[in-house]
């Protein structure tokens, strides 16, 4: 008997497979790779000499992640978010994509909403899980953001509200580099409470608000949010998979031991070395403090230089708020690139991937019409650890590998207008 009918209809990771499909392309030809979102910046030295002075450790640690760890996490969040995280409801992950997944793997049954566009493996996630998946449909007008009055409408007429509705929210976000201001929260939450509403914030990117100005979903519905963030973006570890979860006193006796429950039976914990190091991170002491500053300033002077680079074009493009993306909207280029076949955002990456050498990620892999005519950019092709240490003229030499894909975009456009 074939098994094939009995398979999920599960994917490759979007991301990840851009990013093999650049390394190919690129053995014939130089290629902008703005299609992976990994951190250009070096893990912080300090963080690496506690790794290696740990590499020994060889012990299971507890599931739910090292005390001192989980200690160091609840301190840092209570400081830099002024939220109340607690040592005993914080759960420590291989990476927050796998503590995400947990939520949904502690349900029988629920309905999963997400915010379109939003990341690619909230969806995937959700059905391996056995949910219901609905979306709400955000525009560049908003800047791709969730209203309060979307969320209302949506509740007032959901067809199966006995189900427990979760709702992911991601923030600066994954793929259009902006946020909510403290008003768009306190609103949202409102609706939230109101509706009994579970939510996943996940805050993966709160560090890199370009201005340090991220503010917790947990500081106004802080009974219905479980925040998730990690060291992969602020702390450029994202191949070490530390991820952290807090879990609201509201839920600690009912859906935590859940959580514990689905940890244990899948990663048990996160390797040991890695944990200790992590600690180290989280004390924040002044040198991860400066490093820190030091890729906002970066990622906020590049963000606004490539976004301003496409407006001009007349490519609408959100200036960036906090970690390091854009989702710029093509939409004004329609009928010219109608004129050259294309007319969905799967056409338009794969051929400014073609033409222009420049590797995008298409809308539809964040949950957007195939007929909007948006991708996102990752600007991070940059050296990271010269940036960290440059301002001035040195680091727009850096930053110029970046600004020349921008380039490439805008030029193909103008070149395919006049063809």
């Amino acid at each position: 008997m074939s098994i094939e009918a009995f398979l999920r209809p599960i994917n490759h990771s979007e991301t990840l497979l851009i990013n093999e499909r650049s390394d190919r392309l690129e053995s014939s030809r130089h290629v902008f790779r703005f299609g992976f979102g990994q951190s250009p910046f070096p893990v912080p030295a300090s963080v690496t000499e506690v790794l290696r002075r740990h590499a020994h450790e060889k012990s299971y640690l507890p599931v739910q992640g090292w005390q001192p760890l989980r200690e160091a996490v609840a301190a840092f969040h209570r400081q830099q978010d002024g939220v109340d995280w607690q040592s005993d409801r914080v759960l420590v992950g291989p990476g927050s994509k796998l503590l995400i997944y947990s939520v949904m793997a502690a349900f029988t049954a629920a309905e999963v909403l997400l915010v379109s566009p939003s990341w690619v493996s909230y969806e995937p996630q959700a059905l391996l899980a056995g949910h219901q998946v609905s979306r709400l449909q955000t525009d560049a007008a908003s800047e791709w953001r969730l209203s309060a009055e979307q969320l209302a409408a949506f509740c007032a007429e959901r067809p199966n509200p006995d189900l427990p509705l979760i709702l992911v929210l991601n923030y600066p976000g994954n793929p259009s580099g902006t946020t909510y201001s403290e008003v768009q929260l306190q609103v949202l939450a409102e609706v939230m409470r109101r509706h009994g509403i579970l939510v996943i914030s996940d805050e993966i990117y709160g560090m890199l608000h370009h201005q340090g100005e991220h503010r917790s979903l947990a500081r106004y519905y802080p009974e219905g949010t479980l925040v998730t963030g990690g060291l992969s973006k602020w702390c450029g570890a994202g191949g070490w998979r530390l991820g952290v979860m807090h879990v609201p006193a509201a839920l600690a006796d009912t859906l935590l031991p859940r959580l514990l429950g689905v940890a244990s039976e899948t990663w048990s914990c996160v390797a040991a070395p890695v944990q200790h190091a992590a600690a180290e991170a989280y004390r924040y002491g002044e040198e991860i403090e400066t490093y820190v500053a030091n890729e906002r300033r970066v990622l906020s002077l590049l963000g606004r230089r490539m976004a301003a680079a496409l407006s001009e074009v007349e490519v609408m493009t959100a200036a960036p708020q906090g970690g390091f993306y854009l989702f710029p909207d093509f939409e004004r280029w329609r009928t010219v690139l109608a004129d050259k076949g294309i007319t969905t955002a799967d056409e338009l990456c794969s051929r400014l991937l073609q033409e222009a050498g420049v590797a995008l990620l298409p809308g539809t892999a964040f949950g957007m019409p195939a007929t909007e005519l948006v991708a996102r950019l990752s600007y991070v092709n940059f050296d990271g650890t010269a940036a960290l240490e440059t301002t001035g003229d040195v680091l727009d030499q850096i930053l110029q590998p970046v600004m020349e894909g921008a380039a490439a975009v805008t030029q193909w456009l103008r070149d395919i207008e006049k063809t």
